[in-house]
């Protein structure tokens, strides 16, 4: 079969390379950017970050699986493809380890906008050691917006560091609170509550029409003065003029930021020179998601070549 990797060869560090070293016996395509010209010929597409809409389907000639290599799908025109007999299926965050490498990087985002990481490594440069001071996290609050996968994640692996943990899910939030162990939970309409009350705002949910824009001008308002907004989960939940505002008026102290309005983002834009801490998107770039990744896609494609429902479908 023929596998089209909408991204470039090397994108999600060598996963494309990964992916053709166990399954020799399929063609696997990239597209060499992050988009789909034409979907003719391919069996299976691996849509990455590109946007796949009705019209791009309508390319297709003999396509059976739309498979995402992690468990973003917002960027897939999943009724379309459903309508013309794709099936389409992603991988979860908590069964891959991709959700653990993403808490990882959220922490790091955390502590490093914490502990000044940018002025520290500014007064080195100038010989001046001992400072400048940071903020521990001990004793701080943190709101998780979402307690799917990564939420779950974030949360066991915060625990240690004596925080108090809140947070925010769209369906049974107090079944929530118990099986986490968290101070404080509550829907989508407590938002704003819990915003005030934390010293670092943590993004762990998918983008959805509900959730486009999450964090606008009255989300960032609401939040503590001194605050932190860390995004590990999509760019489209944040406002990117309203997270401008922010920075710039100091509502809030700082930024972690592993994913952006677009992406790549545009290395001048103005926002970057804020005190924003940055990655390119490679929270769920490790070893050990890459891993568990390749063998949820490999397993699905071979479950399509056996006329087998695909796991995980949507």
């Amino acid at each position: 079969m023929k596998i089209l990797f909408a991204a470039p060869e090397s994108a999600w560090g060598g996963f494309l390379g990964m992916l053709r070293a166990k399954m020799p016996e399929h063609h696997f395509e990239a597209t060499g950017q992050f988009g789909v010209e034409s979907l003719a010929g391919a069996h299976v597409l691996i849509p990455t970050m590109a946007l796949i809409t009705k019209e791009t389907l309508a390319t297709q000639d003999r396509l059976r699986l739309v498979q995402q290599c992690g468990s973003g799908l917002e960027s897939v025109d999943v009724v379309a493809a459903k309508k013309m007999g794709i099936r389409v299926a992603n991988v979860p965050t908590d069964i891959s380890g991709n959700a653990d490498s993403v808490a990882e990087l959220a922490i790091y985002l955390m502590i490093g906008l914490s502990r000044k990481i940018h002025e520290a490594a500014r007064r080195l440069e100038k010989g001046l050691m001992g400072e400048p001071q940071g903020m521990a996290l001990r004793g701080r609050t943190v709101g998780i917006v979402g307690l799917g996968g990564i939420g779950r994640a974030l949360a066991l692996r915060l625990k240690p560091f004596g925080v108090k943990l809140l947070g925010i899910k769209r369906s049974d939030p107090a079944g929530a609170k118990d099986a986490l162990g968290l101070d404080w939970a509550g829907g989508p309409g407590q938002l704003h509550e819990m915003l005030s009350k934390s010293h670092y705002v943590v993004l762990c949910l998918p983008v959805t029409p509900e959730s486009a824009n999450l964090m606008d001008h009255n989300a960032f308002s609401a939040m503590k003065p001194g605050a932190f907004l860390i995004n590990v989960s999509r760019g489209g939940l944040v406002d990117r003029n309203a997270l401008a505002h922010a920075l710039s008026n100091n509502l809030i102290s700082g930024a972690g930021l592993d994913v952006f309005w677009e992406e790549p983002p545009d290395p001048d834009d103005p926002i970057l020179g804020e005190n924003v801490l940055v990655t390119p998107h490679i929270a769920g770039s490790t070893d050990v998601s890459m891993r568990g990744i390749v063998a949820g896609v490999a397993e699905n494609i071979r479950r399509i070549e056996q006329g087998k429902e695909p796991l995980n479908a949507q």
